[in-house]
């Protein structure tokens, strides 16, 4: 007997009676007062002017949520006849988000309250508004008080109690009342105790972007052609940081990235506004890096981490889960981390981004195992809605090449929810959670997947400029979004949808069979309280995507798709000699199109022909090698398109010293007359033929056309001629009548270039 195992946990809210007086206050369904100031542990220390503009996010409350849970279990349940159809913003405002009723309430309450409306829509669940204290604290019956941070050298504002209203109305949460904390990114400088195993492409045999590409991809058949990815920033940036980047690193920078604004934040971020904008140019670079055929990448700021320490998440979240600012996103990043007031305050978002098919990546931390006491910040990477991404130490076999072997990072975030949120369904599979993993049973477990995180990265930012020696799992989050969006590319190739919310799949991937072709398995290194072991584990989750082999896993051939195969897929060819090899097309779910095939990878002085191209069946592919070539190993790539289709597979082609070739040289390469009489023979005039290559030039005719004779027999530079020596051949003209008269001399022989021709041209008068 199979059992079904819910995907998602029911939220537990307290629900307040909407048929209460509308002169009743009304409670809010989250938390909002920090234990800090509710238990005294943070001394008040005054009032926030009542003049002094706060911006802040309105949040509405999902409607049906049993419904709704209901509806995702079988959305990410295989056998059902809902799997991954999913649904549009509008879809899920219509069965799951708040009624046009209470939407329209909440407006008027905000406008009759002295509110400006600076974003949000019902779509998005939210109303964003700015305006002042002073009727921020009697619209939500609160005292906005200044406080004393117990752990930090500084102030926070906060409400001194729980929100309510006299809306009439449910409430869900409201975001930016407090600055209490100020999120971090999760990036960090070489340390004493990191060792980077590295050879990068990058300046400094750092890692590039696109380094990660070629360990954690190694094709190039997918480049996320048609995906989106999200950027959940809570600083803006300066584009000019990631121009610079793709200058220094002597790569074509994709496209420029688009920038939003959520809940009125500033876009730009510069030095001299005391302003860092390293992690943003690192999300752009590693995502852009993964995935650089990709549409767009759009970056959402809505966050000032930088200046007053404010932010909204809610906002954030809100706009990249509709497509009013922009078409939507289907991965997502996030490399900050914040102590929210309630850890599920966002859960709504993470849920709709399940439901209409999008996942959200986010960094795991760089302070070790949790609890950390150098770096405590557990969310968002903790809960169960999002996928953690762990840190590892990567080795590749040479400079911008392919994966080698990983370790675990000893700085990778990872461990058991600090904040009590459940251990979600798939986390439950026999097989995940064992004695050698040290997990639990009961709560959630971080990370769920992992990357190269060491600290070995080139990157650039307006603050520092540019340079080596940053690491963090804040790469490896948005390696990881860039890398989904080849995998959805591939999905709908393959005629099905994007793949939505991937725990499930992931962790029926890693207690199955082909967990070893889908996944690098991290077996060694710790980060403090955990060890990475075989199979999954609280340092690097089920490890690195292996590839190709976890995107087949991911996507499977359910759809109408093929493959390519060489044979042999390993050709040594001397210099100055051509091989073959046969691809054949393998076609997979009724698959019947044609394919056309192109190769990359070919070292200098090698050309590939296909015939022939397209096919249905089968295509020769030789293999000329010119007698310069460059020697030496290179991998050689076939790719297969057929419409949205794509597909690939390599040759090993070794380039050997060959036996040398005959190369010839003509000059001039033309002979010109002027102005002869008909019937007159003209002057000869000569050109040199020297033999430039290193073997013996056998000649086996030269042969003049036209009113032109050769002054000689018809071979006046003899049968063969030797490397390096040259030889002349002298021409007349005769014209036979007036006007302009053409005519050439062609040479053939054994050289590559063969027959080669001398243009010879006069006039009879």
């Amino acid at each position: 007997m199979i059992r079904k195992l819910s995907l998602f946990k029911l939220a537990v809210v307290a629900m307040v009676s909407i048929a209460a007086s509308v002169s009743q206050a009304q409670s809010l369904q989250t938390r909002h007062v920090r234990d800090v100031v509710a238990n005294g542990t943070a001394p008040a220390i005054g009032r926030l002017p009542g003049t002094q503009i706060m911006r802040f996010d309105v949040v509405l409350p999902l409607r049906h949520q049993p419904e709704l849970e209901n509806f995702l279990q079988e959305l990410y349940d295989p056998s059902s006849a809902s799997y991954r159809h999913f649904v549009t913003p509008e879809e899920f405002t219509a069965r799951f988000g708040p009624s046009q009723e209470d939407w329209d309430a909440l407006v008027a309450f905000a406008k009759a309250s002295g509110f400006t409306v600076i974003g949000g829509a019902r779509d998005a669940m939210d109303l964003q508004l700015k305006g002042t204290v002073a009727n921020v604290e009697k619209a939500f019956h609160v005292t906005m008080g200044v406080y004393q941070h117990p752990t930090e050298n500084r102030t926070f504002f906060a409400p001194d109690r729980e929100p309510s209203t006299n809306l009439g109305i449910a409430l869900w949460h409201i975001t930016g009342l407090d600055n209490y904390s100020i999120p971090r990114a999760l990036f960090r400088h070489k340390n004493g105790g990191v060792t980077p195993q590295v050879l990068g492409s990058c300046p400094g045999d750092s890692y590039c972007g696109s380094d990660m590409r070629a360990a954690y991809y190694g094709g190039t058949a997918l480049t996320g052609t048609g995906q989106n990815i999200g950027l959940f920033e809570l600083a803006g940036t300066d584009l000019a940081d990631l121009t610079t980047y793709y200058k220094n690193v002597k790569q074509t920078e994709p496209y420029t990235p688009t920038l939003i604004s959520t809940g009125g934040y500033s876009t730009t971020c510069l030095a001299s506004s005391n302003c860092d904008d390293t992690e943003q140019t690192i999300d752009m670079t590693q995502a852009m890096g993964m995935a650089p055929g990709s549409t767009m990448t759009y970056m959402y700021v809505c966050g000032d981490a930088y200046g007053s320490g404010t932010f909204s998440d809610t906002a954030c979240l809100s706009a990249m889960s509709t497509t009013a600012a922009a078409p939507m996103s289907a991965q997502i990043s996030c490399s900050w981390a914040w102590t929210p007031a309630d850890p599920s305050s966002d859960d709504p978002y993470y849920q709709k981004f399940a439901a209409q098919g999008q996942n959200f990546f986010v960094a795991s931390g760089d302070g070790g195992s949790y609890p950390s006491k150098s770096r405590p910040y557990y969310y968002p990477a903790e809960d169960d809605y999002v996928t953690a991404v762990g840190g590892t130490d990567l080795t590749v076999t040479k400079a911008g090449g392919p994966w080698s072997s990983e370790t675990a990072w000893v700085d990778s975030g990872g461990g058991i929810s600090q904040d009590n949120i459940p251990i979600p369904a798939w986390q439950q599979i026999a097989g995940v959670i064992d004695t050698s993993n040290k997990g639990s049973q009961t709560l959630r477990n971080v990370p769920d997947v992992a990357a190269e995180a060491n600290s070995n990265f080139y990157y650039c930012s307006d603050q520092s400029g540019c340079g080596t020696g940053l690491g963090g799992t804040s790469f490896a989050a948005p390696m990881w979004a860039g890398y989904l969006a080849l995998v959805n590319q591939q999905a709908i190739a393959n005629g099905n949808p994007p793949l939505g919310f991937i725990n499930p799949a992931v962790y029926s991937i890693g207690v199955g069979s082909g967990y070893g072709t889908a996944f690098h398995d991290i077996t060694s290194g710790s980060n403090g309280g955990y060890s990475a072991v075989k199979g999954y584990d609280l340092v690097t989750g089920w490890g690195s995507p292996n590839g190709n082999g976890l995107i087949a896993a991911l996507t499977g051939p359910t759809g109408p798709s093929f493959s390519l195969t060489a044979s042999p897929s390993t050709l040594s060819i001397a210099q100055g000699d051509s091989g073959t090899s046969t691809i054949t097309v393998v076609p997979a779910g009724g698959f019947t199109g044609s394919v056309t095939l192109s190769a990359t990878g070919l070292p200098s002085g090698v050309t590939a022909v296909f015939n022939p191209n397209p096919t249905t069946t089968t295509s020769t592919l030789t293999l000329s090698v010119s007698a310069t070539a460059t020697t030496g190993t290179s991998t050689v790539t076939i790719d297969g398109t057929s419409s949205s289709l794509t597909a690939s597979t390599t040759i090993s082609l070794t380039v050997t010293k060959g036996a040398g070739a005959p190369v010839v040289t003509l000059t001039p390469t033309s002979l010109k007359w002027g102005k002869v009489n008909v019937g007159v023979t003209a002057a000869g005039k000569v050109v040199t033929m020297k033999n430039t290559g290193t073997a013996t030039l056998n000649i086996s005719s030269i042969v003049p056309s036209g009113d032109f004779a050769l002054v000689t027999s018809t071979r006046p530079c003899g049968a063969t001629l030797a490397s390096g020596k040259a030889c002349k051949i002298k021409v007349t003209f005769t014209p036979t009548q007036t006007g302009t008269r053409t005519g050439d001399v062609t040479i053939t022989d054994n050289a590559a270039n063969s027959p080669q021709q001398v243009t010879l041209t006069g006039t009879g008068k």
